[in-house]
């Protein structure tokens, strides 16, 4: 008796998929089609399998009508990622590389601005020097003096200083990452600026580098980017600095302060002990008592606050920072 599983008709294994490309969008309908046609162009030479994400951040123009038009084009392994509201340009970037299953993922704006020609070449360094992420350098960047460069050149060196990790441009969003590494971190609430800081938490300062990329005009629709992305970088980068160095053990930063502030109440409670009973003077109309009392408050708040915080940090489930509505393309998986 043949056995019914020998029977059946072999089922021809998928090949890996190699590269995930991965392009959030939102409000680029003009852009959509003549970006799809250079990712084809850049990628022309490239022979291992090979899909591009889209993810449509709940644009309000006809984005997603314009993405759903390449779906079935010949050559082209296209699936379109509909989230249900715009939730930023970090939860977008997210969504894709949650839903890529390429093993390298190369990320670029939708905007026409990063060309996907440099692709090959970036994925030829990156394997060559054993990189986890290669950054782009817009090193002629094409965009204005005074709102977009300035405050970038200024935000580059700030967060290189503070993080510890240099490059000359956080913000290019072409990059290529091993999805195994950049699947550790979570890119949540504008903090894509500062990839490059959290990757640095799961590999080595020697496995990031950049490289010279070219950049353009924009050419359609208006940049979603002002001068008062500059003054949200310095907040968002207060933050990557303590996610750094206490993500792990955020009791410790807040335990810290604790302690010196209980450390000050008791050296001015035992100054004043002394006052009190060797010196024998009235202590209840002083303001240093005052300091004193704050100061232990305020030390009682602080350790409880890390010790809340040790919860919170170990109870983390991964919470996910946006909702998908629809994915579009022959191969939902």
């Amino acid at each position: 008796m043949l056995n019914a599983a020998a029977t059946q008709t072999p089922i021809e294994a998928q090949p890996e998929i190699e590269l995930s490309v991965v392009i959030p969008v939102y409000n680029e309908e003009d852009n959509i089609a003549p970006m799809i046609d250079r990712v084809l162009f850049g990628l022309k030479d490239f022979t291992a399998p090979w899909e591009l994400i889209l993810v449509d951040d709940g644009s309000t123009d006809g984005t997603l009508a314009n993405a759903r038009k390449a779906l079935g084009r010949d050559g082209l392994t296209l699936r379109i990622v509909e989230l249900q509201r715009n939730f930023g340009q970090a939860s977008a970037l997210q969504a894709g590389i949650d839903a890529s299953r390429g093993r390298l993922i190369a990320t670029l704006d939708g905007d026409l601005q990063n060309d996907p020609v440099d692709i090959p070449m970036m994925i030829d360094m990156l394997e060559a020097r054993d990189l986890d992420l290669l950054s782009g350098w817009r090193k002629s960047r094409q965009d204005g003096l005074v709102l977009r460069k300035i405050p970038s050149w200024c935000a580059n060196y700030l967060i290189g200083k503070i993080t510890g990790v240099k490059i000359h441009d956080y913000g290019c969003s072409l990059k290529i990452y091993r999805s195994k590494i950049v699947k550790q971190v979570r890119i949540i609430g504008g903090m894509h600026r500062f990839i490059p800081a959290w990757v640095a938490s799961v590999a080595p300062h020697s496995r990031i580098g950049e490289v010279v990329v070219n950049h353009h005009a924009r050419q359609f629709g208006q940049s979603k980017y002002g001068i008062s992305r500059t003054f949200r970088v310095i907040l968002d980068l207060l933050a990557v600095l303590f996610f750094m160095r206490f993500r792990a053990r955020p009791g410790h930063f807040f335990g810290s302060i604790g302690l010196a502030f209980g450390g000050l109440s008791f050296l001015i409670f035992a100054y004043l002990a002394f006052v009190k009973f060797a010196l024998g003077e009235d202590i209840g109309t002083r303001p240093l008592l005052l300091v004193a009392v704050m100061l232990f408050m305020g030390s009682v708040q602080a350790i409880t606050t890390g010790i809340l915080a040790e919860f919170m940090a170990r109870s983390n489930t991964g919470t996910q920072h946006y909702a998908v509505r629809e994915i579009f393309g022959a191969d939902k998986a």
